[in-house]
Order: C-alpha cells, then structure tokens, then sequence
C-alpha cells in the first residue's frame, strides 16, 4: 500500500477530490492511504500559536521550528522521503512522480505565511518541490497536485495501464492530437489516417505531431527530447 502523510494546519481540506472517482475506489481497495496530522496539535500555548516573526525584520510570519519539527518527528519513519511544497524548491515533474510512486510513503509539508524556519529544512533532512513558478497561498492546493500525479500511477488505480503509455511527458513529447465520433462535426472530419486502420502509419503520425506540437509550444522539452 501506498502512503501519504501530509502535515497542514488545515486538516480539514483533506481528503477532499482525492475521495472522489479512481483515487476514492483505489482509497476502499486499500492501494494507497492518506494521514493528515494537524501541524497546530503540536503547539505549545492554548492558542495553538504555530508562527513568529522573522528575525531581522522583513514582513509575514514563519512556522516555528520546535512546533513543526515536533510533528514530523512524532510522525516520520526512518528512511521515509519529506518533502515542503515551497516555490524555491526543485521543479516537480512527471520524472519524479513516477519515483515516487514506487516509495511506500512520503510526507508532504504544507507551508502557509512567509514559509518556514529553515532550520528544520536542515536538521530533518527535508527536500524543497515546487509544482510551477507562481506563489500559492497554501500548500494544500500543491499537495493535491502531487498526490494527484503519483497516485494515477500506482498498479490498479487506473483500469487500462495502456492508457498511461502515450500520455504527455511520458516519451519527452507532448500528447498527439485525439479524436473520437462523430466524424463529421461543425464541418469538420477527422484526419484520414486515423480512418486507415494502418496502425503503422498512425503510430507515425502520432508521434510527427507530437514532435511538432512539442517543438512550438515548450521548446525547453524539444531540446531535451533532440538530445536523447
């Protein structure tokens, strides 16, 4: 079983969407589980306070060290991989879920304010991800993106494994063009050699427009793709 264990100070987003369709019949056949643990339950004060102001000045708050530290290490097991969802993190992409799908669990830390004392970043061996270069006001949000990824990769999530294969990302490329009935819409037909039953020649269509569509719209991947 595949695990999850997300550290927020809003519980109560969770387990939301991930609920729901594949992920929730995945959820009841026990291929994955999820563990929200309440970073403010850790707090010392009965206001449940769990964030300061930075030394040295500068505007916002920052989660307190000894508060989130005392979550993780009440929670983490020893070879476990933790993760804080920050903008400064490593970019986050199918590579790396693929990864992580074969982890038995990982922790995802959900910062909010200005982030979070780095000391804990250091002493906890955490890794910093980032799922895109825009500021969330939350980790939540990022969190479902990441779980979302991984767990449509886990054995028995999705019924058809095949359908896994052609996606985008999954050879370098972007995803080729689909089409389904009717054939004639607004005018408009479907390609020819998607009506040949030449499977030869569709494969190489398929991959001539994603090779296009890749080259104009993220020339970052095609170079990449060039190189391999």
């Amino acid at each position: 079983m595949w695990n999850a264990k997300i550290f927020t100070l809003f519980p109560e987003t969770f387990p939301g969407p991930l609920a729901n369709g594949l992920y929730g019949r995945a959820l009841l056949k026990k291929i994955w589980s999820l563990e929200i643990i309440n970073i403010r339950d850790f707090a010392k004060d009965k206001h449940k306070t769990v964030d300061d102001t930075p030394f040295g000045g500068g505007s916002g708050m920052l989660l307190k060290p000894d508060i989130l530290a005392k979550s993780i290490d009440q929670n983490y097991k020893n070879g476990e991989r933790i993760f804080y969802l920050s903008p400064k993190g490593k970019k986050f992409d199918q590579k790396l879920a693929k990864e992580l799908s074969v982890e038995k669990s990982i922790n995802l830390i959900c910062g909010h304010f200005e982030g979070v004392d780095e000391r804990v970043l250091t002493t906890r061996n955490i890794e910093e991800i980032s799922i895109g270069d825009f500021i969330l006001s939350g980790g939540e949000t990022a969190a479902f993106v990441v779980i979302d990824s991984i767990l449509r990769l886990l054995p028995g999530v999705i019924g058809n494994n095949n359908s896994k294969i052609d996606e985008s990302f999954e050879n370098g490329l972007l995803e080729y063009p689909q089409y389904t009935k009717p054939q004639i819409w607004e005018k408009k037909g479907v390609p020819e050699v998607l009506l040949s039953g030449d499977h030869a020649k569709i494969k190489d269509w398929r991959l001539s427009q994603s090779e296009a569509i890749t080259r104009v719209r993220r020339p970052d991947l095609w170079q990449k793709y060039k190189k391999n």
